[in-house]
């Protein structure tokens, strides 16, 4: 049984889903079994999809306009095919002539996983290479520290001058969790120690 998702970004007059409604009739979707959307594709709360998912079955194929109509990225609209392929349910985009019941849309698939994971390791590549080029310049990646200047300075001569970090936190009006990170990330106390020799 053909399944047909439809997705539009807003739900204001300017976009509907007409066209895609005609493009799924034409392919053989019955309009019973139609499931839509008027939400960004950024969204992770379809319902449309969500009911479109739980609805399918083995032999069923997923049937949609356009691919960009069903993930929100290419890793995520692998997921979602990956999870179908997983219950023996077929993907076909239209737009694209893609359909993995057949070797060549399966062969297409896979070169898309392929470049996914190629793109995942340019990725990871590029983050380590300018945190790496931004420690030689003397800067830390991540986010700014939380505590600094003269507060972090009475801080650790708080905690050096063995106050409790439970006491810091009352007296600096500083959450634990905040205070450990920002230690954690200064280093210390071997940073202070460090200082004093």
């Amino acid at each position: 049984m053909l399944i047909g998702y439809m997705r539009v970004s807003t739900d204001n007059d300017r976009q509907s889903t007409d066209l895609q409604r005609d493009a799924l009739l034409a392919a053989g979707v019955d309009v019973r079994h139609l499931f839509q959307d008027h939400a960004s594709g950024a969204r992770d709360d379809r319902p449309g999809l969500a009911k479109a998912l739980e609805y399918l079955q083995t032999g069923d194929v997923l049937v949609v306009w356009k691919l960009d109509r069903l993930g929100r990225s290419l890793p995520h609209l692998l997921g979602i095919v990956n999870g179908l392929k997983e219950r023996r349910v077929g993907f076909r985009s239209l737009t694209e002539s893609m359909d993995t019941t057949t070797p060549s849309g399966e062969f297409l698939f896979q070169v898309f996983g392929a470049l996914a994971q190629y793109e995942r390791a340019l990725t990871r590549e590029r983050v380590i290479a300018g945190l790496a080029a931004a420690k030689r310049r003397g800067r830390r990646g991540g986010r700014p520290l939380a505590i600094t200047g003269e507060k972090l300075d009475a801080i650790l001569a708080a905690l050096n001058g063995d106050m409790s970090k439970a006491a810091v936190c009352r007296n600096f009006e500083v959450k634990r969790t905040t205070l450990i990170e920002t230690l954690a990330r200064i280093g210390w106390p071997a940073a202070t120690k460090a200082a004093q020799e």
